[in-house]
């Protein structure tokens, strides 16, 4: 889809009516609840807001505001409508949460602005702020608080999650679902992103791994592995086969105990107090490793884990040993290609194109190292899309809470790929992959074209 041109920004309520005009907070003469509001505010950082400049870069590289043409769709203005927000112009509402959960977070506006307007920060703080002032006005809804208290910060009850769904397909379930229909009894954008799935690992198999995967030769490092929540139930094949990878490649992989979700789940959904506290839980399980490395294979959980400098910036408590674990933080690609080079057995002969994951290009700046991996695989041909670092829609859970923008996303993407004529399409994040497959399903190609982990790519060759 073309992008619109940029035009000049007005976002004032005569000229935007969907926006609204500038509201009297409720309780404004009571000072507990002033001071309330203000400790709110405060949380935007309203000199990296002003350092957005409105030029419109950031518009073509716009998802969101490629497919609607609106300005409260683009980065540039969901930046005026913070600032709005922040100076008391703008009412803290509906609309306003509806505009900054629009956003995907892919951050290919950071990529594309000239004057380095950290863009992710901004709409996690917008989001924090939403959620914050849900809370202090007592209107969470219970499945968030589902999610984001009794459900992510327990590693064994995300196992359990996983355990289920083994037993669901072990047991023949989904099929009959599928087959009969039952399936839709599901929300549709479950009922669809289900077909996506792939045989998950069962217990017996996921007990099996030992804590440490030992270097084939003389051990060059010891990396510990970041598992992923979701990553490690749902493609626990991927995570082994990352491990083999750094194995043959000289290191020495432990599984670490006591880690926890690497928090961007919440961090992307304004649970901010609840993405802290997950890091200080790794930084805490990794600090007693003793690792020269922490290694991941998820471009969203990396950026998430080299985010942790941030989010302790202001806590002189955790600021240091934060910083200490964000510097030992390496994607599987960046440490893969600075390793000795793996030998590789079983030529592929395929056509290849690659999805960047947005928050290992836009948020880590890694891009070369993934393409460099695949370049060295026997009989691959890398062919390149013409937009490759565009997101697919994933984007977290995003293909769940805005399915239709997010399928409407995918489908130009598939037409990028299928212009590439390649037979595999691969990635470097689960949510990605799974995306990538539904789009593979929703264009017909099932048979024609697969989607893989880039480190399942690797392992195959080998």
């Amino acid at each position: 889809m073309t992008a619109k041109t940029a035009e000049p920004m007005d976002l004032t309520p005569q000229e935007h009516p969907e926006t609204p005009a500038p509201q009297a907070p409720a309780g404004a003469s009571d000072a507990p609840a002033v001071a309330a509001r203000d400790a709110l505010l405060d949380k935007f950082d309203i000199d990296e807001l002003q350092n957005c400049m409105h030029c419109g870069f950031c518009l073509p590289a716009c998802p969101t505001y490629r497919q609607t043409g609106l300005e409260t769709y683009s980065p540039r203005g969901r930046i005026a409508l913070m600032k709005g927000v922040a100076q008391e112009k703008l009412s803290l509402d509906a609309e306003f949460e509806k505009n900054m959960y629009a956003c995907l977070g892919c951050r290919a506006c950071e990529t594309a602005c000239p004057s380095g307007v950290a863009y992710g920060k901004l709409i996690e703080t917008a989001r924090e702020v939403v959620e914050d002032n849900k809370k202090r006005l007592d209107k969470r809804s219970l499945t968030r608080r589902l999610v984001f208290k009794h459900m992510f910060p327990h590693p064994k009850r995300i196992r359990a999650f996983g355990t289920a769904l083994w037993m669901a397909q072990a047991s023949g379930l989904q099929k009959i679902a599928d087959k009969t229909g039952l399936i839709r009894i599901l929300p549709r954008e479950m009922a669809e992103m289900q077909r996506a799935v792939d045989k998950v690992a069962s217990p017996a198999k996921r007990k099996e791994r030992p804590p440490t995967l030992r270097s084939e030769g003389e051990p060059v490092l010891k990396i510990g592995f970041f598992k992923g929540c979701i990553m490690d139930e749902m493609f626990f094949e991927t995570n082994q086969a990352t491990a083999r990878l750094l194995s043959k490649a000289g290191c020495d992989v432990v599984f670490v105990e006591d880690q926890a979700c690497c928090g961007a789940l919440h961090a992307h959904s304004g649970e901010k107090s609840g993405a802290a506290g997950l890091a200080k839980r790794n930084i805490e399980a990794f600090e007693r490793a003793d690792v020269d490395f922490v290694v991941n294979n998820a471009g969203g959980c990396g950026a998430a884990l080299k985010d942790y400098g941030h989010w302790f910036a202001h806590d002189p408590e955790w600021r240091d040993r934060a910083a200490a674990f964000v510097a030992k933080v390496r994607d599987a690609n960046e440490l893969l290609v600075e390793l000795p080079p793996l030998t590789f057995h079983k030529p592929l002969n395929a056509r290849v194109t690659y999805q960047d994951s947005c928050h290992l290009a836009h948020g880590q700046g890694v891009r070369n190292q993934p393409r460099q991996l695949i370049r060295s695989i026997p009989g691959v041909e890398l062919a390149e899309m013409s937009h490759p670092d565009s997101c697919c829609g994933s984007a977290g859970i995003y293909n769940i809470t805005n399915f239709d923008m997010s399928m409407d996303i995918l489908d130009d993407k598939m037409e990028d790929v299928q212009r590439t004529k390649a037979r595999i399409i691969v990635t470097a994040n689960p949510g990605c992959l799974l995306q990538m497959r539904e789009g593979i399903m929703r264009a017909g190609l099932q048979g024609q074209m697969e989607a893989m982990h880039i480190m399942d790519l690797l392992d195959r060759a080998l």
